[in-house]
């Protein structure tokens, strides 16, 4: 039976876990999206993750991180051990490498070669999510001379982040391009590309998937300024967004980052792009069976905002309450979505330019209908998913069944506000033939009434023609139709 929730949730699977029962018990508590980490598997362990999630239940889409062009610090030199202490006002030196070199209380060596070309005096280095900061004091020939700011123990690989300074890394790192050429050949259907600062980051990964015919989305993620400062054409061309609050909570003031989040999730939604958001949303569940209240604040914020998903990462990847993290998030989106004075379709507002205006306007009035006629459910059949991340993106109150013709279709429209997607495995050449499938799967789900209305978004012209008109109609009539449909096709 399946339990509804608009906002849907994605969870971090890593493979020394991933066994069928634990895959199950996840869904079944209310998971929508397995992720897998790209910098935390080789591609052998993705590919038991993958094949796991599918054996269990096909329909369940997989996302995968790529690692993006990151700086780290390179390994600790041996002698040192696992780690070097520095101290407030220690001074050091930083250089490039090509990640060979190892790191010395002297010398810190970070694995991007330009490093010291592309950093100039004055910048702030923040070292492992800010623990450490260096302040860049001088330049000489192929080092910075820095400070340090705030000490701590360095340790090795740990990430690097410089405010408002913008470094020329490669859009795809040779790492990158083996997992996406990987996810292309083991059914994976979104790419949430890493430290994504420009269109021409998510154009790098189009490239390498156009050159396989793979269907492919691509989530960008927004974790530092330059990504900010080029949001608008980052969301032009992506699927969707994913705002990865750990490196952007470094890069910006912590009090930014609320009005930050509410502002991407709004050129989102009015881009009808899925909007997810990330990082330690319950990560106290990561060792304890109940979240702070602050917390349940900090989710039930994200769902107010009308996000199309939240994210768990170390809760479900490592931590010891996986499937009461789950159970949590979805409490919570059940809860705060009951509030109907706050959630009202969003279908008055100013939406940015699509290339298919007529699916626009058509979800657009089906959505408006819902809100004046007593309308019980949304229906609609679609090819690519279009038509039911239109609907999504307008964030009716009622519930949107989709009737997909392909798995991927229904796989992408997981990540989309208030959509069921359900799977039809053959084509029928009639416009009205999806809603045989979608009264069985209602009437299983929650038994329809005859004088219930619903919603109907189709097309004239098959699937292929996309959605040319809108339909209000009661069971009872769409039931003898259906039952027509049915008589004439055993008739052939």
């Amino acid at each position: 039976m399946y339990r509804m929730k608009k906002t849907k949730v994605v969870a971090t699977m890593s493979d020394f876990r991933c066994t069928d029962e634990f895959v199950r018990n996840l869904y079944d508590a209310g998971m929508d999206v397995v992720r897998i980490n790209s910098a935390h598997v080789t591609e052998e362990a993705a590919t038991r993750i993958v094949e796991t999630v599918h054996r269990v239940n096909p329909s369940i889409p997989v996302m995968i991180d790529t690692k993006g062009p990151e700086i780290r610090v390179t390994a600790i030199a041996a002698e040192y051990g696992d780690s070097i202490l520095f101290a407030a006002g220690d001074r050091v030196e930083v250089r490039g490498s090509d990640g060979s070199d190892d790191t010395t209380r002297e010398v810190i060596r970070m694995n991007v070669p330009c490093i010291v070309a592309d950093i100039p005096v004055g910048a702030r280095l923040l070292i492992a999510d800010g623990e450490l900061e260096l302040a860049v004091e001088e330049k000489r020939e192929g080092a910075l001379v820095c400070r340090f700011l705030a000490g701590g123990a360095l340790r090795s690989r740990k990430s690097v982040n410089v405010p408002g300074v913008s470094i020329d890394l490669p859009s795809v790192t040779e790492r990158d391009r083996r997992f996406i050429e990987w996810a292309i050949g083991h059914d994976v259907d979104f790419i949430a590309h890493s430290f994504v600062r420009s269109a021409r980051d998510v154009a790098a990964v189009q490239r390498i998937l156009d050159a396989h015919g793979s269907p492919i989305k691509i989530i960008s993620k927004i974790e530092n300024q330059e990504g900010l400062d080029h949001i608008d054409e980052i969301i032009e061309s992506s699927y969707g967004i994913m705002v990865a609050r750990g490196d952007l909570g470094v890069e910006l003031p912590a009090e930014a980052i609320p009005n930050t989040q509410r502002r991407i999730v709004e050129k989102c939604i009015a881009a009808k792009r899925p909007v997810i958001i990330a990082t330690q949303m319950l990560y106290s569940m990561v060792r304890s069976p109940r979240p702070t209240r602050a917390e349940v604040s900090d989710v039930a914020s994200a769902i107010y905002q009308r996000v199309d998903a939240v994210m768990l990462s170390d809760e479900t990847a490592m931590g010891d309450y996986p499937v009461e993290a789950v159970e949590t998030m979805a409490r919570i989106a059940r809860e705060i979505e009951r509030d109907e004075t706050h959630f009202k379709p969003i279908v008055d507002i100013d939406m940015v330019s699509v290339n298919h205006e007529i699916t626009a306007q058509l979800a657009r009035s089906a959505v408006r209908a819902c809100t004046n006629l007593p309308v019980r459910y949304v229906v609609l059949d679609t090819k690519t998913g279009r038509t039911g991340r239109y609907l999504a993106a307008f964030r009716g109150r009622k519930t949107v069944v989709a009737v997909c013709y392909s798995l991927h279709a229904q796989r992408i429209l997981a990540l989309s506000y208030g959509v069921v997607s359900i799977l039809r495995n053959q084509e029928i050449d009639d416009k009205y033939h999806f809603l045989v499938d979608a009264l069985e799967f209602l009437d299983q789900w929650r038994k329809l009434r005859d004088e219930d209305l619903l919603a109907i978004v189709g097309g004239s012209f098959g699937p292929d023609g996309g959605a040319s008109y809108v339909e209000l109609a009661d069971v009872r009539n769409i039931r003898g139709r259906n039952a027509r449909i049915v008589a004439a096709q055993r008739a052939k």
